[in-house]
């Protein structure tokens, strides 16, 4: 890492929903944030689900989203690398940040290493016990021949559809985001407890769950759920040593700690 530069994770932006109006209250948001950290970042890491459906038609893209794109650009541009997990909301990307933004797409955890730091990185859907209905889903919508039926359907049909489930999937879940399950109900801190029997990470850096949790699981190992940009407006920043979970919006006492 450089010196007195720092890595920055943020994750769960939704944008598009739940209305036009609001997303690009929180696109205006994020861009700003984006403003202040970018003469202190060396990499960023969009750990999935920023926007609340995506798919990459031959010839479309959804429309929206320019400033935050812009920016991205923009960082890109400048030499600052980026890095995009997809998350359950967006899934279907293919190549087009890749192309626009130089910036490498993930579609399952991966392992990173600073400073001798060893981090594992996801966007966390579909890891750990549970949830067996929704990674039967995941794997017919990571199927190809799926993709691409999808993709044959004209864009306002096939994106009319795609964000009915995607707000249906959001009133079921309701409020339950916001509460801590404790230890042995959490889904990835069990699924971190599993790969840390197989190998040492200083850090597991997830999103998914909306919730900010700091979770120690041993005495040098952590758990970080970056929350959202929804409610908790929550950002993990690692400065080459340690690893700060923090909110924009000042929800800091909303961060779910153990230590």
């Amino acid at each position: 890492m450089e010196q007195q530069k720092n890595i920055y994770f943020l994750s769960d932006f939704h944008l598009g929903t739940p209305s036009h109006a609001e997303s690009l209250v929180r696109e205006k948001l994020i861009v700003q944030f984006l403003n202040e950290i970018e003469d202190k970042a060396a990499e960023i890491f969009i750990v999935g689900d920023m926007f609340d459906f995506w798919y990459e038609y031959k010839y479309v893209v959804p429309k929206g989203y320019v400033r935050l794109l812009g920016k991205l650009a923009q960082l890109s541009d400048k030499g600052i690398q980026l890095h995009f997990f997809v998350g359950n909301h967006d899934m279907w990307m293919t190549d087009y940040l890749q192309q626009e933004l130089n910036m490498p797409v993930y579609f399952e955890p991966k392992e990173f290493s600073w400073n001798s730091k060893q981090f594992l990185i996801g966007h966390g859907d579909g890891l750990g016990p549970g949830d067996k209905g929704y990674k039967r889903l995941k794997k017919i919508f990571r199927n190809p021949l799926c993709q691409w039926a999808f993709g044959i359907l004209p864009p306002q049909l096939g994106m009319g559809v795609a964000n009915y489930m995607s707000r249906r999937s959001r009133a079921k879940t309701g409020s339950s985001e916001e509460i801590f399950l404790g230890e042995d109900n959490e889904w990835l801190v069990q699924y971190c407890k599993e790969r840390l029997q197989e190998k040492h990470f200083d850090f597991f850096i997830f999103g998914h769950r909306h919730l900010p949790i700091d979770f120690r699981l041993t005495s040098n190992s952590r758990y970080i759920n970056l929350g959202d940009w929804i409610s908790f407006y929550t950002y993990a920043v690692f400065d080459g040593n340690d690893m700060q979970l923090l909110s924009y919006q000042h929800n800091d006492h909303k961060i779910i700690r153990n230590h």
